[in-house]
Parts: C-alpha cells; structure tokens; sequence
C-alpha cells in the first residue's frame, strides 16, 4: 500500500502538524452578532483531522463586516467566542490560523454596524449584489476611498486583530489577498485607482498588502503570519489585468523577504473560474522559500502528486470537508467521500449543513 507524503506529519516552520491536509477556509454565516459561538467551535473540532484549518473570513474591524453573520476579531467578546474553537481543535491535536478578511467594497451597510463604513482603495463601485439578512439581495454600493489617515487605521486594525489572534489561542493568521476583498482591491489597477503612494505603479499598489503583512509580522512573529493569493482569480467583480504576472512576481519577492510562514495559493477553476496559469504558480514556488499551500479541486491523487512534485508543502480542500467531516480518515483508508452536499444551506444560521453530516460508516 503506498504510502503518502499528503499524511505524514510535516513543519510549518516551528509549527509541528499531524499532516498535510489544510481545511480551506470557507464562509459559512453562523456567527450570530458576528461572534464565533459553541456551533462553530462543534464544527470546526470535527473537522480537526486536518494538519491545519484555516478558519473562514474573520474581519479585523467593523468597516470590514461585509457578509451577513460572518465572525470578527476586534471585541472581547468574540476573543472569547474564538476561544472556544482553538480549543475545541487543539484537543484533537490539529493547529488553526484565523483568516484576517477586511471584504472593502464587497459589503453593504445593512451587514455593518452603526457607524461603519464600505472603504475601498478607490470609489469604484462593484458589479453585482450580495444578500442581506434584512434587505435581502442588495447592489453593491460605491465605496469611499480611504484617506491616509484611514490607511492607517486600517493597518491599525490588523494588527489589533492579530493581537487579539494571540489572546484567542490561534496558532498564527493568515491575511485575506485574495477572493476580491480589500487587500487584492489594492492589487489591482481596475479597483485601485489612487495617484499617490498607493496606487499607479505594481510597487505602489502592493504597498498596502506589505505593510500590513510587515507590521502583522514584526507584532505576532513572522512565522505566525501568512496570506492568501488569488492571482487570475475574477471572484467579486476583479477582471483581468496586463500586469498579472509581473504583480505576483514582485509581490512574492517582497513577502519572502519579510519571511512569513506560507503563502496560500487558490484556484477556483474546480467551480469554473478561469484556472491559474502553471507558470505562475511555478514563479511564486521559486520566489517564496517558505511554505506554499495550494487549494482547488484537489483529489487525494492529484495532492500527493503537487506535493511529489515540490509545487506545495501542503494541500487544502474546501467543499469535501463540508460534507465529510473526516475527510482525512476518509481519504487515508480509502473510504468513499460521501457526496451528499446541501448547498443551499452553505450559507444558512443553524447546524443544519453544518454539523450535523455524518462520520464514514460501513
């Protein structure tokens, strides 16, 4: 029987993980008040075979509460409510970042708190709708572009929110670039269209991305702190654009030489989004002398060969372990994945579709 690389115990830098499964993050709209509660503390220790899990999109401030009912890190209260997912997951011997996700223009203030507001690099309005408890399906509105001082604060709220990562008992953060949300609105030339220090140039527009991963990493450590990255990724409205290859060249460089822990890498072609080209996955592995996770579409085959292969350390599933909280159980003895999956309730309040799928069983 052979053996594979994808369950053998690995390092993520000083980290030490029971393998190399990573829980993808995935939003799933539980956290009423937007606090993480014992629901979400049951789900996410069921699902603690993986190595590491990666928790859905957390926001580091009420400006970046862009869903309905999605958690946040910026109270005590739900510092305490976080409390209980790290545990729940370090009892069963598997480690955890929170997902740091300021959404930016992706919101709508029927999903805020009062005195929030949608910030954006620029006061480029999105295409398209998001649903809201109270308004239902709503147009995304056209963002303020954040001033210098707002720069600042927001840089401020990561690095509170990472604080408050530590005091929750969360094994490191990784910070949102990806997916459309504000960090990648600063990459890109269509939603960033600033004339200063922050916009223009690929130098400039990375600038933001670097500086929160920097002082993120200089406030909890650099082998606590990650990212994730979506190059080619067109979810929330972020089309293509010339410089691409050239934007994720320079901005590999520069985050290998804050010397983060891992650079998380999804392709979304598995649900039909444009795939990421091989050549800049490839770029990114040779620029990044850290861990590189990749996540999409990924089979137990096809992980072990990308992990064979050296383009990732670990490899992370999203959708499978929804429905099969034992995925690595699942997969490691070849048991069938269950192939049930409510999607229409991915995104509803209670445990129906959440916790309450079954382990394998004969």
């Amino acid at each position: 029987m052979k053996e594979y690389k994808l369950f053998a115990p690995t390092n993520l830098g000083k980290i030490e993980l029971k393998n190399r499964v990573t829980m993808a993050p995935m939003t799933r709209c539980r956290a009423l008040g937007n606090i993480p509660n014992e629901l979400i503390a049951e789900y996410y220790g069921q699902r603690s075979g993986a190595g590491l899990i990666i928790t859905e999109g957390t926001s580091p401030s009420p400006n970046g509460l862009g869903y309905a009912r999605i958690p946040g890190i910026f109270n005590e209260q739900q510092v305490e409510g976080w409390k209980k997912v790290t545990s729940a997951v370090h009892n069963q011997g598997a480690k955890i970042f929170v997902q740091l996700m300021h959404t930016g223009r992706i919101s709508h203030p029927a999903n805020m708190v009062d005195g929030a507001e949608v910030l954006a690099p620029s006061a480029v309005k999105p295409a398209g709708q998001m649903w809201t408890d109270t308004l239902m399906m709503q147009d995304f509105p056209t963002p303020k572009a954040m001033s210098a001082e707002e720069l600042s604060s927001t840089r401020s709220e990561y690095v509170a929110a990472a604080k408050n990562a530590m005091l929750a008992g969360f094994d490191g953060v990784e910070l949102h670039s990806a997916n459309g949300y504000l960090l990648e609105q600063f990459l890109s030339p269509i939603s960033n269209i600033r004339t200063d220090n922050y916009g223009g140039s690929i130098e400039n527009r990375c600038r933001f991305v670097l500086e929160v991963a920097a002082e993120v990493a200089q406030t909890i450590g650099k082998e606590k702190t990650a990212i994730r990255l979506s190059p080619y990724g067109v979810a929330s409205d972020m089309p293509h654009y010339l410089e691409i290859d050239a934007t994720y060249d320079y901005l590999s460089k520069q985050l290998n030489n804050i010397g983060i822990a891992y650079i998380h890498l999804v392709d979304h072609s598995a649900m039909g989004a444009p795939a990421v080209p091989l050549e800049i996955k490839k770029k990114i592995r040779q620029n990044f002398k850290n861990t590189v996770i990749l996540a999409g579409g990924y089979s137990k085959e096809t992980a072990e060969t990308d992990i064979e292969n050296g383009l990732g350390d670990l490899i992370a599933f999203g959708r499978p372990f929804i429905n099969n909280p034992d995925l690595v159980n699942r997969m490691k003895n070849d048991q069938a994945l269950s192939q049930e999956l409510k999607m229409d309730l991915f995104y509803s309040a209670d445990e129906k579709g959440y916790t309450d799928y079954p382990v394998f069983s004969n």
